[in-house]
């Protein structure tokens, strides 16, 4: 098996709750983090509403500057002093968008970022949509 699968249903299932949610931008760019001011939001941060993450929150978001209803990419956070691994979508990210998103989520030494981008790859163990 390759290092990473990428798989195109996952990717049209990701689009279908972007697009079946409403997305709410409450931590605008350039606001700080609500408990660390130093961490400044480099583009728009919210959730999409009627959603559930493995935290039992909404899944996170980060809206770049591109207009579009496709997911991009994801993050995927591990953080040791939360004890917890988050999946963060991203919609719209210019590559330097993308690339200040994941500067601002490695900022610690207590949480590191993956980034897997979208691929139009279908394995053969994903026989369906």
């Amino acid at each position: 098996m390759q290092q990473l699968e990428n798989n195109a249903y996952f990717w049209q299932k990701l689009d279908t709750l972007l697009l079946s949610s409403s997305c709410t931008i409450d931590r605008p760019k350039g606001s700080t983090h609500y408990k660390f001011t130093n961490l400044v939001y480099p583009v728009d941060y919210g959730f999409l509403s009627d959603t559930f993450g493995s935290d039992q929150k909404p899944i996170d978001v980060f809206k770049g500057s591109i207009a579009t209803n496709n997911v991009d990419a994801i993050a995927i956070t591990a953080d040791i002093l939360k004890k917890d691994c988050i999946v963060k979508l991203l919609i719209g990210c210019t590559e330097e968008e993308t690339m200040r998103i994941l500067e601002f989520l490695d900022q610690t030494e207590f949480q590191k970022t993956i980034l897997v981008r979208r691929g139009n790859d279908t394995p053969s163990w994903s026989n369906n949509d």
